[in-house]
């Protein structure tokens, strides 16, 4: 089975080797893309990448991570080594030579440490980071333009409280840029956002805070060999530029920087028309 045959089936799941269920969709044939999904969500929040794609004559893939969406409620397991290896033993399960990976948020993390750690020998092509996370959020010694602890506690204390209020909260206010003066609000864009967050564990959810803003993805990014596309909007108020994409960029063999004035963290939703054309004119470059 080669990237461009592959068995109809449309969606599955496969178990890893501790025992979780991966729910993935793979649609299509021709080159693969693998979307890889941000915090707390699932991967239908790239329903309009994996529509506009499959189109374009690519096979698009997304998985949801373990612990979110219809993956196994984990409570081992929920850190960035282990999500890699999960996004590893999926690629081999289907057989990925030749992919494009592509990460907004937390999920931008997991692509650096997976293409850093397993992108040999053919399996990936080129890599986009949209809104990521690294190099590291948190505020260190190392890193003082960083985000505070206080502020992932926050989110810890939100989760455990009431998450069903704080899934509400986070994208009617800040990540869509739905707090701005004059912002164009869609219910259904948080409704959907609600949905997907719901439909993951609770200790997953707590755990992947730690992951996504104390993980230092500062070795992965070097080790890159590929080119890679960072996205980011200037206005992101959930994983501010200047202590992520300006410094991702720096540590990049081969990367390539757009920014985008005015646009908040969730920009692949709100602006997916912009977004799909950017990156398939990365993917044909």
């Amino acid at each position: 089975m080669t990237s461009q045959t592959k068995p109809n089936s449309g969606s599955g799941t496969i178990t890893t080797k501790d025992g979780t269920q991966i729910y993935y969709k793979d649609w299509g044939t021709g080159q693969p893309i693998v979307f890889h999904h941000g915090w707390p969500l699932s991967s239908d929040d790239w329903d309009a990448q994996m529509l506009f794609f499959l189109a374009q004559g690519y096979r698009v893939i997304a998985h949801d991570r373990r612990g979110h969406g219809r993956s196994t409620q984990t409570d081992i397991g929920n850190e960035m080594d282990t999500y890699a290896a999960d996004v590893a033993e999926l690629a081999d399960h289907l057989d990925l030579k030749n992919a494009i990976h592509v990460g907004h948020s937390t999920g931008g993390g997991e692509v650096a440490r997976y293409v850093a750690q397993y992108g040999a020998e053919g399996r990936v092509a080129k890599a986009v980071l949209i809104g990521a996370v690294p190099p590291i959020m948190l505020k260190t010694a190392a890193n003082p333009g960083g985000l505070p602890i206080e502020v992932f506690d926050g989110f810890r204390s939100g989760v455990a409280a009431n998450r069903a209020q704080l899934y509400r909260d986070v994208p009617a206010g800040p990540f869509y840029g739905f707090n701005r003066p004059g912002a164009a609000v869609s219910e259904g864009v948080i409704d959907n956002w609600w949905r997907q967050g719901m439909m993951g564990g609770t200790k997953a959810h707590y755990d992947c805070i730690k992951a996504f803003s104390e993980t230092d993805f500062t070795e992965d990014l070097k080790a890159i060999d590929v080119p890679v596309l960072v996205m980011h909007g200037d206005d992101d108020q959930i994983v501010p530029i200047a202590d992520s994409a300006l410094l991702t960029i720096k540590l990049l063999k081969k990367g390539e920087l757009k920014i985008y004035k005015g646009y908040p963290h969730g920009m692949a939703t709100t602006h997916a028309d912009i977004i799909n054309a950017d990156l398939l004119a990365f993917f044909k470059a």
